[in-house]
């Protein structure tokens, strides 16, 4: 478990139980998101241990009470080979718990624990099309998986609505032996490629993450 992440880092409050701190290197991207966006309503698809979930509680509560809908399986993929993915989960409840404990304003947290193609289709058939002020792409990184999350996802942003995906370049094979499917990148550059008279491609983000704007 890495030390409590400090206001200047990670989520503001100590006491979070994170195994890895994937979120530093964002936050200034992030913060000049959340700043513009003010998200009432939040889709995170993979949320692992709940690192960004509580910085998204934490910051975005800030303004007004949220709603955030947190997809993933906690079953893991291939990179968690050897895991106990039940320990991930309660991480994860605990950490959201806390987070929601010190919330600026009401948070509503829905969880989908369900396969993130299935989970998507309910949440657009309950919540509508175009619902959604922010959504954060990060759960499997094969690029068919990826595709469908990015799609679905983007009915559900609504215009002006900003969605993030993670680990952009993400490589799982051994070097020489790549296998494109096995990466986000496909995926990503197909979706914006297809949807290009749709989205803005937002500049200035940190390599492994991609960040568009619907029009």
């Amino acid at each position: 478990m890495l030390p409590p992440m400090s206001a200047a880092s990670g989520p503001a409050s100590e006491n979070y139980e994170l195994s890895c701190d994937w979120l530093t290197p964002n936050i200034p991207i992030w913060q000049q998101i959340t700043d513009q966006l003010k998200p009432r309503k939040i889709l995170e698809v993979g949320a692992y241990e709940g690192g960004s979930t509580c910085w998204l509680i934490e910051t975005c509560s800030v303004h007004h009470a949220i709603e955030l809908h947190a997809v993933d399986t906690w079953e893991g993929g291939e990179e968690h080979q050897g895991l106990d993915m039940s320990v991930i989960r309660k991480r994860f409840v605990r950490n959201v718990k806390l987070a929601q404990s010190r919330a600026g304003n009401p948070v509503t947290l829905v969880e989908h624990v369900m396969q993130s193609d299935d989970a998507l289709l309910k949440i657009i058939h309950e919540q509508g099309a175009g619902s959604f002020d922010l959504i954060y792409i990060d759960g499997s990184h094969r690029a068919p998986d990826v595709i469908i999350d990015a799609i679905l996802g983007f009915k559900l942003l609504r215009s002006q609505g900003v969605m993030i995906f993670d680990d952009y370049p993400w490589k799982t094979d051994a070097p020489g032996a790549d296998n494109p499917l096995n990466s986000p990148k496909m995926a990503i550059d197909a979706f914006t490629t297809l949807f290009a008279q749709q989205l803005n491609i937002l500049p200035g983000v940190p390599l492994y993450q991609f960040v568009v704007k619907k029009r």
